[in-house]
């Protein structure tokens, strides 16, 4: 494992929805199909946008005014993911300025990695879909239900991956569980402000190193080691 000064990160792990990717219109899309089977109509975007970012237990609540346990909760969140699942790609893309800072990344030989609580077999084939396969140094997906974000684990694991020490990583993300996790195990974090944050959400006692409002901005806390005072990378 390399050991590095842990002033600047020496490498930055993304959380996928709502800060890599804006998968929202096809989360959103998929429970508004899910809706219509039942005889339902659709509900506006805006009904949806703060659940996007927490998974699919919190749309089916909303979407069907139903809480974890009740009847019929599971097959409607099966079947959800179903859904999606064949249309995972169709309206989903990268948010404005995030092409540009991984170029950024690769060119100053930073290695990137995604951490998200969305299981492998729907994230492989979105970012096969969208161009991002064999890109990331690792991808480090929610199949453990016991050990997603904010469990420690996923990001010790990618830091691992990523042959670096968990302090020397960046962690980027755009709910409080991203911030915990990253924090728990030692990280540098960042919330992403452009991501599903809603009028509930108090960034400011998540206790995150700092706040962006676009990707490029993650860029000042990355130390470029061809650099031999690891400045930040110019933006």
């Amino acid at each position: 494992m390399t050991t590095v000064d842990n002033d600047r990160a020496h490498g930055v792990l993304l959380d996928l929805d709502g800060t890599l990717l804006d998968t929202a219109p096809d989360l959103i899309d998929s429970l508004n199909l899910l809706r219509e089977e039942h005889g339902m109509a659709a509900l506006p975007d805006t009904e949806f946008l703060h659940a996007v970012g927490h998974g699919s237990v919190p749309m089916i609540a909303r979407g069907f005014n139903l809480h974890p346990g009740d009847h019929g909760f599971d097959q409607l969140r099966e079947r959800f993911l179903a859904v999606y699942a064949g249309r995972v790609s169709h309206r989903t893309r990268s948010y404005e300025g995030v092409d540009e800072t991984l170029a950024a990344l690769e060119a100053a030989g930073i290695p990137w990695g995604i951490v998200t609580n969305k299981p492998g077999w729907l994230t492989t084939p979105l970012l096969a879909d969208l161009g991002y396969a064999g890109r990331p140094a690792c991808v480090v997906s929610g199949d453990n239900p016991a050990r997603r974000k904010p469990h420690p684990y996923q990001i010790i694991e990618a830091a691992r991956q990523l042959e670096l020490p968990p302090s020397a990583c960046l962690v980027v993300g755009d709910t409080e569980r991203d911030i915990r996790a990253g924090r728990q195990a030692g990280t540098l974090t960042l919330v992403a402000l452009y991501g599903y944050l809603s009028g509930d959400d108090h960034v400011e006692h998540w206790g995150a190193d700092g706040l962006i409002g676009e990707p490029a901005e993650l860029l000042r806390w990355v130390a470029d080691p061809s650099m031999p005072h690891r400045q930040p990378i110019a933006v």
